[in-house]
């Protein structure tokens, strides 16, 4: 955990390459106001607590009075800082799949849940993302469109193919990844392999025998029902940000914006979607190629850019680092976790 610490630094890079290339300072930033700043703070936080909702109801569903409300709640917006420190925002999923397991769930029903919380998350997002895409076709922005429709497009396939491929036939490690394990691993990597085949044939037995029950289905259309709604509230946080710097933009155009940024973030090029996020947004609303970044005088500025950025990612990355060590990784006494299993069996 400590190098995921040690890498937020990096993360900052961008924001000093773009103060110093538009002669931005603190008090640019300070200029935005602390009601607006407040305000966009909040509209993250309720954006990461529907999210926390959201895995309440799937888990209480899958396995009922499960774990305390508030806990389950904390565990899965901690989650979100490894999403906010990896490329690509990948690997919340993990540490939910870990604090189930830790809590004595079976690791293939850890992982459905974490599955149906990630691929209805993922589809809310990506459908947002692409409607931002085709609208910024609409308005000729073709390079940026184009980019925003690849990256929700795979991304957004790739979980939902696998996911509903899942319930139809059994996937198992491609072969090439299979030999390549063994051949580094030898006996142990031959070991891995088989637990791990094991691992996704029982997640497919279980994505079978779920997804085809009416009960699935509804937990299912919720979830994606909740993350739009979570997703919305983070596309609104700009337009908090941009009323303080004078910048007039409407909450529909603002999500747009937001979710355009966000699918160009998720090319694995940065940790957290550094540099890229920023980028989107300024080349969303003007309608700039990748290789022009200069702001149209008398419109949207980088300091609300810069204060946009700070409010929903460096400030939730303290908050989530908190919950994240306080819940998900702390230990569970050896009692709590064998009357849980119990429980669950």
């Amino acid at each position: 955990m400590n190098w995921r610490i040690a890498v937020i630094p990096a993360t900052l890079i961008p924001i000093f390459i773009i103060a110093f290339q538009f002669d931005i300072n603190i008090e640019d930033i300070l200029a935005i106001g602390i009601l607006p700043f407040l305000g966009a703070i909040a509209a993250m936080m309720i954006k990461l607590g529907l999210q926390g909702i959201k895995f309440v109801y799937i888990t209480r569903k899958y396995l009922g009075k499960f774990d305390s409300f508030w806990n389950l709640i904390g565990v899965r917006v901690g989650s979100e800082f490894i999403k906010f420190t990896t490329p690509m925002f990948v690997g919340a999923e993990i540490v939910v799949i870990y604090y189930l397991k830790k809590k004595g769930v079976p690791t293939a029903k850890a992982t459905w849940i974490a599955i149906m919380d990630i691929v209805t998350e993922v589809l809310a997002a990506g459908l947002l993302s692409i409607i931002a895409g085709i609208l910024a076709f609409m308005h000729g922005a073709y390079v940026v469109g184009a980019i925003i429709m690849i990256t929700s497009l795979i991304v957004t396939s790739l979980w939902i193919i696998l996911f509903f491929l899942s319930s139809k036939r059994v996937i198992l490690m491609p072969k090439v990844c299979s030999n390549l394990v063994i051949r580094i691993g030898k006996e142990k990597g031959e070991k891995y392999v088989v637990q791990a085949n094991a691992w996704m044939e029982e997640i497919c037995m279980m994505s079978r025998k779920n997804l085809k029950t009416a009960e699935s289905r509804k937990i299912f259309i919720v979830s994606f029902l909740v993350s739009i709604v979570s997703w919305s509230f983070y596309g609104i946080s700009f337009m908090i940000i941009a009323m303080g710097t004078g910048y007039v933009i409407n909450a529909f155009d603002s999500i747009m914006a937001v979710m355009g940024a966000n699918a160009i973030a998720n090319m694995p090029i940065t940790i957290g979607g550094s540099g890229l996020a920023e980028f989107g947004i300024v080349a969303y609303l003007h309608n700039l190629n990748p290789f022009n970044l200069e702001i149209p005088e008398g419109s949207l500025a980088w300091d609300a850019i810069i204060g946009w950025r700070i409010a929903t990612y460096y400030v939730p990355i303290g908050i989530t680092w908190l919950l994240l060590v306080k819940l998900a990784l702390t230990r569970i006494p050896k009692k709590t976790s064998d009357s849980t299993d119990d429980k669950i069996k």
